[in-house]
């Protein structure tokens, strides 16, 4: 008799164990803000900002003059220093201006890539603006613009030169794979949280 009420005992306080722990499984909720899904919800709001930035910029005409933003006479981007692209922010021009309202001013950090193909199709990779070694949370975005050779470099001021991607003796350091098409080139911004 004895036996059967330790037995008896045991199996209810088991049971309780296991009702506690099924109650408080259950008062546990995953929000949005959770540990394990806050940092998927930023990367994703990163990643979409820097799809949001490229398209608005192809679509009011800032992506491919900020492209071709290049000083004919120094080889490199206007306002840069030796390392050729740009380090202590974004570039004086329409594109530089929305990179920093959307990043700068929200406290993340970004690269901005040049991708294109080199006479022998292939992939070269240019830096255009460097903020620091990307995180392993990092976000890619990418948009395409496709340069003419009659397409002008542009001036500091952000006004077409006179000079035109397919003229005699420019720099710029894309090359021309021929044709009326002088390149594609395709625009990276890697962005992560500071």
């Amino acid at each position: 008799m004895r036996a059967q009420a330790h037995t008896l005992e045991a199996t209810v306080a088991g049971l309780l164990m296991l009702s506690s722990l099924i109650f408080a499984l259950q008062m546990t909720a995953v929000t949005p803000l959770s540990a394990s899904t806050s940092s998927q919800h930023i990367e994703n709001q990163q990643q979409a900002t820097g799809q949001g930035v490229l398209a608005v910029a192809a679509q009011t005409g800032a992506l491919k003059p900020a492209v071709l933003y290049w000083n004919n006479s120094s080889a490199r981007h206007h306002g840069v220093d030796v390392q050729r692209f740009y380090t202590s922010g974004p570039p004086d021009n329409r594109f530089g201006r929305m990179l920093e309202r959307a990043f700068n001013d929200n406290g993340i950090a970004y690269n901005v890539y040049f991708r294109f193909q080199n006479d022998d199709g292939e992939p070269i990779t240019r830096q255009y603006v460097y903020s620091g070694v990307p995180t392993d949370n990092a976000v890619t975005a990418a948009h395409t613009v496709t340069l003419r050779d009659d397409d002008p470099l542009y001036d500091a001021d952000g006004t077409p030169s006179g000079t035109a991607l397919g003229a005699q003796n420019v720099t710029y350091p894309m090359p021309d794979v021929g044709g009326n098409l002088y390149n594609t080139v395709q625009v990276e911004v890697v962005a992560w949280r500071i």
